[in-house]
């Protein structure tokens, strides 16, 4: 085998076919589907692919993508991590890539509870990559498990998945960045996106997102949500309304994506004056509206007349343009 430039020639196809899924699959499919590209060229029976702040107590896990393991695997881990001392080598260092045996690499006696859980999961070898960050302690790592005792890591295999991790691990940004361009597909307000997980860390942010927030916290330093945001969304709330902009988000695989505009007049309508405005926008009379709210004639007419005071506009065509600036 010969390496160009830290990617085997021989994988070249792999490669254009693991970028190829990253744009064409969903995102609760895509990672299932690298790890199968990834198989053939180096066996492997189970996996474990996340992302983590290393800890003085182990790692504590933000995201994890288990392939051919059980739920029940991350729980038994939680018993044991702080024993785990090679998630805890891969993340002393920015690029790291190992490959040994369980039994060899946890032996001393204060790592039995973890001997037995590697047994209990089947996790006999090893490979482990990651991509760390010193600084925020915050690691992308990857765990390759073989069950045979003898089925060893080579060498030649810890350098094959050092030079595939970066590859596979920008994989996932991208197909996490083309979902979230899915989601905005048919906006009709610009805006900035970005990609977190439930921890508040930002995985992916565009210009103007960063931008937007600043100018709602001046002194934001960019590398996880504000607090007062991240709380507002794990509150249940679908939309936070600041001073200057209006954040939306949705939820999926445990990653927030997230929309980001600046506010419009339409921020400024009461919850009752919405429903009436969008009633309007669907070609509803204001009787109709007053029928289906059960309220009076006149009171809609009022509550039409603040509507198109607060929009700045004379007519239903320019409600519309004011409510899809609102998305």
């Amino acid at each position: 085998m010969t390496f160009t430039a830290g990617v085997p020639r021989d994988f070249s196809d792999l490669l254009l076919r693991l970028y190829r899924l990253s744009h064409e699959l969903p995102i609760d499919a895509f990672q299932d589907a690298a790890l199968d590209l990834l198989k053939p060229v180096l066996p492997f029976d189970s996996s474990m692919w996340g992302t983590a702040t290393r800890t003085d107590h182990g790692i504590d896990i933000h995201t994890i993508h288990l392939h051919n393991q059980p739920l029940e695997m991350v729980a038994a881990y939680e018993q044991v991590k702080h024993m785990d001392t090679a998630a805890g080598e891969v993340a002393k260092q920015s690029n790291a890539t190992l490959a040994f045996n369980a039994q060899a690499w946890f032996c001393r006696d204060d790592q039995a509870e973890l001997r037995d859980y590697g047994r209990r999961f089947e996790q006999a070898n090893f490979f482990i990559t990651s991509d760390s960050n010193p600084q925020t302690s915050f690691v992308h790592w990857l765990s390759l498990f073989r069950a045979d005792p003898e089925a060893h890591g080579t060498e030649e295999e810890r350098q094959l998945l050092a030079s595939l991790a970066p590859h596979v691990m920008q994989a996932l940004a991208l197909n996490r960045v083309m979902h979230l361009d899915r989601l905005e597909a048919g906006s009709a307000s610009p805006g900035g996106s970005a990609i977190g997980d439930l921890r508040g860390v930002l995985y992916h942010a565009d210009r103007l997102f960063e931008a937007m927030l600043k100018a709602e916290w001046p002194a934001w330093h960019g590398r996880t949500l504000p607090d007062a945001l991240l709380q507002h969304f794990l509150q249940g709330h679908a939309r936070f309304n600041g001073r200057e902009i209006v954040v939306t988000h949705r939820v999926e695989q445990r990653l927030l994506f997230l929309k980001c505009r600046h506010r419009c007049r339409a921020d400024s309508l009461t919850p009752r004056e919405h429903t009436i405005a969008e009633l309007l926008a669907r070609g509803d009379t204001h009787k109709e509206v007053a029928a289906i709210l059960n309220r009076s004639p006149a009171t809609v007419r009022n509550h039409i007349q603040s509507i198109y005071d607060k929009l700045q506009v004379g007519n239903v065509a320019g409600l519309i343009h004011e409510l899809r600036l609102a998305g």
